[in-house]
């Protein structure tokens, strides 16, 4: 028995984690309620989320697979909700909107792009494309790297969306193995190694800044 049996098993797993690692967000909404107010917190991997989603399943409709065509209309319906959490609670809601808008206009043109291409070489073209913007969401966390190194603390991060990531690259990475798509395979070996490392941070790092844990301690 071969890996192309499992296909379906690992291929609907992908899918189940991969929604929880899009229901994680939960988690940072619920910091924000409790906060409130979404200062201090980051937007773009939900931004992003929204457009990496429109560019995804566009992908999913092109090679035809359901398990992602499902996975990206969940991703993007909860990536829109999210991103309507931190509008509300927002306080530089105009900046936040030009964001959004900047995004759905690149995603916009890259869709439209879409459907004046070949198709025989849209694949090709689209799946190199959604893998190195892929790449820049999953690394988008690192931009706060230098704040993280300031501060000698990971509360920036999204250690939820990171700690799932994780484990959802590991299964899509045997997933593209096993459908042998190159561009799942390497989308899945750099995203991986990108979370990898930003989970590293959270080993070298306390997750509250020194100055509050002392004051906590006092």
């Amino acid at each position: 028995m071969g890996l192309e049996d499992y296909k379906e098993i690992v291929g609907n797993s992908a899918a189940i984690c991969t929604m929880a690692q899009m229901l994680s967000g939960i988690l940072i909404c619920r910091d924000i309620h409790r906060k409130g107010t979404a200062d201090g917190f980051d937007p773009m991997p939900f931004v992003g989320g929204i457009g990496m989603g429109l560019l995804m399943l566009q992908y999913a409709f092109i090679v035809n697979d359901p398990a992602m065509i499902s996975v990206n209309v969940f991703g993007l319906t909860t990536s829109i909700l999210y991103v309507l959490v931190f509008y509300f609670y927002s306080p530089k809601k105009n900046e936040l909107v030009m964001t959004i808008a900047k995004t759905l206009g690149i995603a916009g043109i890259f869709l439209a792009y879409a459907q004046i291409e070949e198709p025989v070489t849209l694949e090709f073209r689209w799946g190199i494309l959604t893998t190195a913007l892929l790449f820049l969401l999953i690394a988008a966390p690192l931009a706060n790297l230098g704040e993280v190194i300031r501060t000698k603390s990971t509360e920036i991060l999204p250690f939820p969306l990171i700690a799932m990531g994780t484990l959802v690259s590991s299964q899509w990475l045997l997933y593209g193995i096993i459908l042998d798509n190159s561009f799942i395979i390497i989308q899945n070996v750099v995203g991986l190694g990108l979370y990898i490392i930003q989970l590293s941070l959270f080993a070298i790092f306390p997750s509250k800044p020194e100055a509050k844990l002392e004051k906590k301690a006092k």
